[in-house]
């Protein structure tokens, strides 16, 4: 579950840049919210007074890390950490999202993410 500040803005935010769609709403004004991408789900909550940490608080196993890395620049997010190949097999950036809550992605090097079949 991530803390927002801004419920519209991080919700349209995970829909145009991380292509998760609404499944869930919930208060007047919307307090809580589930959002989900393939076998992904994120749950947001509204913290008016939200102050981010400054550690990672989601990870997400993408099949193209680069793709999303360069979605996130053209969306003029921060990039904590730039996209790298690590030594523990995955490829690999941290960015903020519009709230600064730190997301931690990465893409398995030299096969997918998500086999078929899964």
């Amino acid at each position: 579950m991530l803390p927002v500040s801004d419920m519209t803005r991080a919700c349209a935010f995970y829909e145009d840049v991380l292509g998760f769609k609404k499944v869930f709403e919930n208060g007047n004004p919307v307090g809580f919210m589930i959002l989900k991408r393939d076998d992904g789900e994120l749950h947001l909550t509204l913290q008016p007074q939200h102050e981010a940490a400054d550690f990672n608080v989601a990870h997400l196993l993408v099949d193209d890390a680069e793709a999303l890395f360069r979605r996130c620049q053209q969306a003029g997010l921060r990039i904590v950490k730039g996209l790298k190949d690590k030594d523990y097999g995955l490829r690999a950036f941290v960015f903020e999202d519009p709230d600064g809550n730190r997301i931690d992605v990465g893409q398995i090097i030299g096969r997918s993410a998500h086999p078929a079949g899964s």
